[in-house]
């Protein structure tokens, strides 16, 4: 069953624990990648059961390929980087080669709609975990009184916790609509201790993308759905405002001060993007990427070392303007995607089309939190934010199977109609 390898990998991802890992610990190998390899195998054995169609892969997909094969060579143009940052944790160009190899088996695999709620119950039960680790967290696990260190890689700073919790809260909000009274119970906790958690991180990365996800949760839902997410969003919204500390709330207020009350961290962001203008202008293909930290110490030297804090900055200045153009087609591409299959499932059966139709806008919202959180984040090799951009591929052969099933459905109705003796009339 790929599926199961699917999931094991989410969770894997999601929780970064390492007591299940430790009987395969003597291969040398990592336990993502022994459960991406194990997916793979299944994946290929039962290759006639996946019925993700033809072609192999479509524009998406194949636009995901050819930014993978300009990271590498932009690897060849800025050489290799030389950064303490990736001293510990492979490099852009492997991760992002891992993370296509998983995306793709994720493309196959989820081809069915009860595969992708599937899908979404095992990113809810590994929020709530991280929600829970969030809410039990010792003080020392606090640096300057935000949460960090929970969960996988890829979470170990506060924003990039943030903006994960964030984009799982409108997965949270549609599954809460779809499911019965213990599944509800289920979301509830999770919605509630989620929020908590972004709290407990005092990210404002997180609450623009939050903010973003709400609105285009209430703007892209269909009409017959939209009084009820619109409910949602104020309940959760209410919630949110009585977790929040002061904290809290007085970070949140620098995101709209001027000049003359802009914190340090915000100005920083600022100095660093001009800084990073100026070498996009000196190496319009790119400095390679991962090479952002070694190079921006020449163009702003008080920030030598430090992070764009803006995926579309960082994404010009490391892969160049055909890398940043790469980027925007894709995002652009998803949501055309996403737009089409709205119209598309706006037709199919009352049966059908209301758990599509709110499994859809839920993707949709939390692709919106990974694109709005990216202008004060950077996204651009976190692995989820490149799951949710292929997402809408696992979207279209959903609905081309759905579509198929309600085709051959209809012929086998009307044959055993036909074949059923007509009754004599009578005289």
């Amino acid at each position: 069953m790929p599926l199961l390898g699917v999931i094991g990998y989410v969770l894997h991802y999601i929780m970064g624990t390492d007591w299940w890992a430790a009987p395969f610990n003597h291969w040398g190998i990592r336990y993502s990648y022994t459960l991406a390899l194990t997916t793979a195998i299944g994946a290929f054995l039962h290759l006639r059961k996946l019925h993700f169609g033809k072609p192999v892969l479509i524009h998406q997909e194949n636009l995901t390929v050819l930014f993978l094969a300009l990271v590498w060579l932009s690897v060849l143009i800025g050489g290799k980087t030389t950064s303490e940052h990736y001293a510990l944790i492979d490099p852009p160009s492997l991760k992002l080669l891992k993370i296509v190899i998983f995306s793709f088996l994720l493309t196959h695999i989820i081809t069915r709609i009860k595969t992708l709620d599937v899908l979404f119950w095992t990113f809810i039960i590994g929020t709530l975990y991280l929600s829970v680790k969030a809410y039990q967290a010792p003080r020392q696990m606090f640096a300057s009184g935000r949460l960090e260190n929970i969960g996988g890689s890829d979470f170990r700073a506060a924003n990039d916790l943030a903006v994960f919790l964030a984009a799982m809260v409108p997965v949270i909000g549609i599954m809460f609509l779809k499911t019965n009274w213990l599944g509800k119970i289920l979301c509830t906790c999770a919605g509630v201790l989620t929020l908590n958690a972004i709290v407990l991180t005092r990210s404002r990365t997180g609450l623009l993308g939050l903010i973003g996800g709400a609105v285009v949760l209430a703007l892209f839902v269909p009409q017959r759905h939209r009084s009820k997410i619109i409910a949602c969003l104020i309940v959760a919204g209410i919630g949110f405002i009585f977790l929040m500390d002061p904290r809290f709330i007085s970070r949140s207020k620098t995101i709209l001060d001027d000049r003359q009350n802009r914190d340090s961290a915000s100005q920083s962001r600022l100095e660093i993007w001009q800084g990073a203008l100026k070498m996009i202008s000196d190496h319009p293909f790119g400095v390679g990427a991962g090479n952002f930290y070694q190079n921006i110490g020449r163009y702003a030297p008080a920030y030598k070392d430090r992070d764009a804090h803006n995926t579309y900055v960082r994404c010009a200045a490391e892969l160049g303007l055909q890398g940043i153009a790469l980027l925007l087609a894709l995002i652009v591409n998803a949501v055309l995607m996403l737009k089409q299959i709205r119209r598309k499932v706006a037709e199919l059966p009352d049966k059908y089309r209301t758990g599509f139709q709110l499994a859809l806008s839920g993707a949709a919202a939390s692709l919106a939190v990974f694109i709005v959180a990216g202008l004060t984040g950077t996204m651009l090799y976190f692995e989820v934010f490149w799951w949710w951009l292929l997402l809408p591929v696992c979207l279209k052969r959903c609905l081309d199977n759905l579509s198929t099933d309600i085709a051959v459905a209809k012929i086998e109705q009307k044959a055993s109609t036909s074949a059923l003796p007509k009754k004599k009339s009578s005289r």
